[in-house]
């Protein structure tokens, strides 16, 4: 296996086995999905999905002669959670790696700061030390994606040593996440949020994350799989949810 399926399959078995989740079988028993193109005859990724107290979504895509070695993991807390969503996402190629990290926050971080502090504070001294790495680039995403997320969001480029050397931010980003999914977020940093209040948040912070106008990614996957399955895909992550409780 590539070192860019590890880097995020690492995270999809720790979490699949530390919550156990239940994986979610499509019809022939194995993946939910297999994902396939008209660019050759063999498939060319997979989608896992794991449900439980969070719902787990893996899409990885393999296709050797076009060079793309891609996966990413978004573990969805439920609906009307508090707690962050955690992503990991790496890719890699002749020439390079790249990775995402992230926990998406469930709440307006610029109107509360009482949350931003508790579930983002303690990543600030990892966060710091990792940019402090050698070998990492910025990615070039827009202020619209920057927005979409936290500001402790990691999404660079990195040659292999720095990638090799990633682990360990994404191991301790993850650890904190089980943090909060098992201890839940206290009341009192909550600031009396209205019911409703986070679903429908959620969802219309969704629909932004993986709208085609704002991440063009989207256009390179419909290309190599198609209208439908890329369609089927984004929607996937765009609504995948559980009825748990984390507050």
């Amino acid at each position: 296996m590539s070192l860019s399926h590890d880097l995020c399959w690492g995270s999809v078995t720790d979490v699949v086995q530390r919550l156990g989740l239940t994986e979610v079988h499509g019809d022939d028993g194995d993946a939910y999905q297999v994902l396939r193109s008209e660019m050759m005859p063999d498939p060319v990724g997979t989608v896992r999905v794991y449900s439980g107290v969070v719902t787990l979504a893996y899409v990885g895509m393999v296709v050797a002669p076009i060079g793309l070695d891609s996966h990413m993991m978004f573990a969805f807390t439920a609906a009307d959670s508090a707690v962050p969503h955690f992503t990991v996402d790496s890719v890699q190629n002749p020439d390079a790696y790249a990775f995402h990290l992230d926990l998406i926050p469930r709440l307006d971080l610029g109107a509360n700061l009482a949350y931003m502090d508790h579930c983002y504070g303690p990543l600030t001294e990892v966060r710091t030390a990792t940019l402090e790495l050698d070998g990492l680039t910025p990615a070039a995403l827009s202020p619209r994606q920057w927005a979409l997320m936290s500001e402790w969001m990691l999404a660079n480029h990195t040659t292999e040593a720095a990638f090799h050397a990633i682990r360990a931010t994404v191991d301790a980003y993850r650890e904190h996440w089980f943090s909060l999914v098992e201890s839940g977020i206290p009341d009192e940093v909550l600031d009396d949020v209205a019911p409703g209040t986070l679903a429908r948040r959620d969802d219309r912070n969704r629909a932004a994350i993986f709208n085609p106008e704002v991440d063009r990614v989207w256009e390179r996957v419909e290309r190599l799989l198609g209208a439908e399955q890329s369609e089927s895909v984004r929607g996937l992550l765009a609504a995948a949810g559980t009825e748990a409780v984390q507050r």
